[in-house]
């Protein structure tokens, strides 16, 4: 743990609003090493981006407030840096790909002025040194130079996105965010994105944090998973741990509602009920309305156990319930 380029430690996040406090985020734990892609997973308003934007220190305040917890990056707590200090580490450090590029690019400014534009902030090198920058970057990412004169809205869906990953690996970024990058693209699109990601990851040896909600993208590009529900994490470990055996009764419940081209069924299992409002969390375990394996001792909050080797479980049926 000690060695992770990025340590997250009891990290609580809540939003104050007039209607009552929103508990988006309440104490999660995770690490991510060099070179390491983890992959954060769960139902919308599960708390994903807002742990994103915790560690960008880019949760609106107000309504937002960071309560606790500490956000490592080599060894420093980003949650203890200056804005200023924070603005350096943005773009240079840490670049987060967001998951709408419709609204994430400026529609006045060409796209390689907008990515030119990170290059000379984080770099300092001169207008037509970054404008050289900003071509090699659409080529590494499919686009051919000659386009960076062009603005957004002349762009497809895949191909913005692919210019969003161009500006947030401009500056060769240690650690990258990619929250649900393919949401808004087709499935082919989205194939080649990944592919992309995936290829970038290797070569530059980025560690990443893929926020979506697809277990099948968590495979093909991650080695750990965190399973997220309700402001919680309920169950972490490798890829390998996790998709063999699945142990708590959510996780279970997820590889369930997807359908299987091995076996012949006629309907998917989905999980019942919906995820508890936030602003009104149960007092025990968030998943307990919806569990088909409650008991009593689910009334009062698990801890997260090590039920195996690299393989963490938030459940009481592996701390009192029989």
């Amino acid at each position: 743990m000690n060695d992770s380029l990025l340590e997250v430690k009891n990290l609580r996040i809540n939003y104050e609003t007039s209607d009552g406090v929103v508990h988006a985020v309440n104490g999660i734990d995770f690490s991510i090493d060099e070179g390491e892609a983890l992959g954060l997973v769960g139902e919308t308003g599960a708390g994903k981006t807002t742990t994103a934007l915790g560690i960008m220190r880019l949760v609106p305040d107000p309504p937002g407030r960071i309560l606790e917890g500490e956000v490592l990056f080599q060894g420093r707590n980003l949650l203890e840096e200056s804005p200023s200090a924070m603005k350096q580490h943005r773009g240079k450090d840490i670049s987060m790909i967001f998951q709408d590029p419709m609204t994430s690019l400026n529609p006045v400014m060409t796209v390689g002025a907008q990515i030119a534009e990170v290059v000379r902030i984080h770099e300092k090198l001169s207008r037509a040194q970054a404008e050289v920058r900003a071509a090699q970057m659409l080529e590494m990412v499919g686009i051919p130079a000659e386009r960076m004169t062009d603005y957004p809205h002349q762009f497809s869906g895949g191909m913005k996105q692919r210019v969003v990953i161009a500006m947030a690996l401009a500056c060769s970024p240690k650690f990258i965010i990619a929250d649900e990058p393919t949401t808004a693209l087709d499935v082919t699109i989205q194939a080649q994105v990944l592919e992309l990601i995936r290829d970038i990851q290797k070569k530059f040896n980025t560690g990443m944090l893929m926020i979506t909600h697809d277990l099948g993208v968590v495979a093909e590009i991650c080695s750990k998973i965190a399973i997220m529900y309700a402001g919680y994490i309920v169950e972490y470990g490798s890829i390998a741990r996790i998709y063999e055996n699945p142990m708590h009764p959510y996780t279970k419940g997820l590889f369930g509602s997807l359908p299987n081209l091995h076996e012949k069924v006629k309907r998917l299992n989905p999980i019942e009920g919906m995820m508890p409002d936030p602003a009104n969390l149960p007092l025990g375990c968030p998943f307990e309305p919806r569990c088909p394996r409650k008991c009593f001792e689910c009334k009062s909050l698990p801890r997260m156990i090590e039920v195996e080797k690299d393989h963490f479980v938030r459940c009481q049926l592996f701390g009192g319930c029989r």
